[in-house]
């Protein structure tokens, strides 16, 4: 039983803002989840270090170009402690050692199969999207994500023949052996298969594009980020690194369970990198899931506007749980969603403050109070139809988890800290506590398996309620502990 999953590495241009939280955070849930199931897991993630927008962000700056993607990786490795992530590798296109290696592995099998080949080009180049665009890309002669007119670029590169490979592509979508999620950008892909693949340009000229992995055997050309960003998630888990180690570990986790990205890198997710795995026959990733973007206030984030908003200055000001759970719960994992610091604090006073927080001191308050120790027996067998609840509850969350439905599975888990809110209600142990030790102990059960369904959610917090909550032989000894989300 493995699972690996992999987010999209990440351009060293720039710090990272709370999109690139999101990604890594919803990354987090589900190799957490996977782990507390008892699976082997391996969490990748990383930066692209490499390309022409990277060394322009460099050189605006005057600072070497390895220095600054240095600043930047270093800047996302941060967010491991910030937001509590549980990532197994970092990798870093620019670490000659674990990385370019398989690169070159990879270019070398790609063109002894015929797949590579070399001719001249001209095309529309946006250095935004490190891609060449056609005509139809474009809205009013520029590009739509970047704002800005494309480039016209004149060279000889080499090429792949992603033409050759799109009736094996369309089939193994179509039969869901590469399942994208949601559907709906399933049917986008098939258009662009539909609709025709052309070969694609992956190396740039070493005059235009000095910062980047040389071809092999041609110090005239730069390998292009098809086959340098992209193998990382083989060069993640040692493939191109002739050890004994690496090898077992590769042929251990490859393929992978879950590549976790944006919806604007979809198409090289679902059309390139499936094609390159053909020509060298590896085995292609099980499934894409694919999250939206996030608005500032309904704004596109931007340093223009000045409206980019850190995920470490949000963890320090509000706390890790806080940050993680407004992101999971308030932006519906496959799709866009707006943050601001008001539609924030409302979802932190409302249902963290006044919901988990309110409801683990309730209980925690009056166990610890009354009964200090209860016997194991008590608290793991609770009234039936208390039980009938938690396991339907658990049913939910397992089934939206495995839809990438984070924001669902959330709502359930709240769901149930209702149903434990309207109990306490009605059998108002407080009143006559040395009468209700059924009804508190059940009140233990619940709270204690609400900490265990937001473990892959809420580390943290479900950590410092079992802690309050601690099997001793046959006994559970209770402790009222802290308040974990005071309001603000």
């Amino acid at each position: 039983m493995k699972f690996y999953i992999t987010t999209a590495i990440d351009y060293a241009n720039n710090s990272p803002h709370i999109g690139h939280a999101l990604e890594k955070i919803q990354a987090d849930v589900l190799a957490r989840y996977h782990r507390n199931r008892k699976e082997k897991v391996f969490f990748l993630t990383g930066t692209d270090e490499h390309g022409t927008k990277n060394l322009r962000a460099a050189q605006s700056l005057k600072m070497d170009t390895q220095n600054f993607v240095d600043k930047i990786a270093e800047d996302f490795k941060s967010l491991k402690k910030l937001l509590n992530l549980s990532w197994d590798k970092f990798i870093r296109t620019t670490d000659r050692e674990n990385h370019w290696h398989g690169v070159f592995k990879l270019w070398r099998a790609l063109k002894q199969n015929g797949d590579i080949y070399k001719r001249s080009y001209q095309g529309l180049y946006c250095v935004g999207c490190e891609a060449f665009l056609t005509e139809k890309d474009l809205v009013n002669g520029k590009c739509p994500d970047h704002l800005k007119e494309p480039e016209i670029i004149e060279e000889e590169n080499y090429f792949f023949r992603l033409s050759e490979y799109g009736n094996r592509i369309k089939e193994k979508i179509l039969n869901d052996e590469i399942k994208i999620v949601p559907a709906g950008r399933k049917h986008e892909i098939l258009s662009l298969i539909n609709g025709g693949l052309e070969d694609i340009s992956v190396s740039r000229s070493r005059e235009r594009a000095p910062w980047g992995i040389p071809v092999p055997d041609d110090d005239t050309q730069t390998i292009y980020v098809w086959i340098d960003a992209l193998p990382n998630y083989l060069t993640g888990i040692g493939f191109g690194r002739d050890n004994k180690e690496s090898r077992e570990q590769f042929h251990e986790f490859w393929p992978v369970d879950v590549h976790l990205i944006g919806k604007d890198i979809l198409k090289f997710h679902a059309l390139i990198w499936p094609a390159i795995l053909m020509s060298i026959e590896l085995p292609l990733p099980k499934s894409i899931y694919t999250h939206g973007w996030i608005t500032v206030n309904g704004q596109k984030m931007s340093k223009t506007i000045g409206n980019v908003i850190s995920p470490g200055d949000l963890a320090v000001k509000y706390g890790t749980d806080a940050v993680r759970y407004y992101l999971l719960r308030e932006i519906p994992s496959t799709e866009d969603g707006d943050f601001s610091e008001e539609k924030f604090k409302e979802r932190y006073n409302g249902e963290l403050a006044n919901g988990l927080g309110n409801f683990t001191a309730r209980v925690l308050t009056l166990a610890s109070k009354n009964y200090p120790e209860i016997l194991a027996t008590e608290i793991d067998n609770p009234e039936e139809n208390l039980w009938q609840k938690i396991k339907e509850t658990e049913k939910n969350i397992d089934k939206k988890i495995n839809e990438f439905k984070l924001h669902e599975a959330l709502i359930a888990i709240w769901d149930l800290i209702r149903f434990g809110d309207i109990y306490v209600n009605d059998a108002k142990p407080w009143e006559n506590p040395q009468n209700k030790k059924r009804e508190i102990a059940n009140l233990v059960c619940i709270l204690k398996n609400i900490a265990k369904f937001i473990s892959p959610f809420l580390p943290q917090v479900s950590d410092i309620i079992l802690s309050n909550i601690k099997k001793s032989g046959n006994v559970y000894k209770i402790s009222k502990g802290e308040n974990i989300f005071p309001r603000i």
